[in-house]
């Protein structure tokens, strides 16, 4: 039992060495559950250990959880790589080239709140592009209800809003 557990482990840890960019609990979860490797809490008890033991760094927002891989993560599968089968190599390669553009995509885009000193929303949204900013928007809003709005917003109309800010701009 503690040997599949430390190949679940493997699996997320090899995955994330495989993507120059952080991926989101969900992205994880699709290839892991969807091939039947373990149930949802056990994923979720695999993360946790990762991150506790320093081999993930995470990333939270208010909407999903980022997680990258650290170095001691990337010298562990490095390491330990040879303790998944080939065959399981293979179908993370060929999941992260099929999907990696989408992949990509979903955790480029940024947007979170919180609460100011001022006792005001602020909402960050970014787009990041190779590590590089593409744009980076600071929005100061009376309610959290209009902070909400703003992030699901962006989530879904980054591509407009950037185009036109562009358009106006030039």
């Amino acid at each position: 039992m503690a040997e599949t557990f430390t190949l679940y482990k493997l699996i997320v840890l090899y995955m994330l060495d495989r993507v120059d960019f952080p991926l989101t609990t969900s992205q994880i979860s699709e290839f892991i559950l969807d091939k039947g490797y373990t149930t949802y809490f056990r994923l979720q008890s695999a993360l946790a250990e990762l991150t506790d033991s320093g081999l993930l760094k995470i990333e939270l927002t208010h909407n999903r959880t980022l997680y990258n891989l650290t170095e001691e993560g990337a010298a562990t599968i490095n390491y330990f790589r040879n303790k998944i089968s080939p065959e399981i190599r293979q179908e993370i390669d060929n999941f992260i080239n099929e999907k990696k553009y989408d992949l990509k995509e979903e955790v480029s885009v940024k947007s979170d709140y919180y609460l100011n000193t001022n006792h005001e929303y602020e909402v960050k949204c970014q787009i990041l592009e190779n590590g590089s900013h593409l744009i980076d928007m600071t929005l100061t809003v009376p309610t959290q209800t209009e902070a909400e709005a703003i992030v699901n917003n962006w989530n879904r109309k980054n591509q407009e809003i950037y185009a036109l800010l562009l358009s106006q701009l030039l």
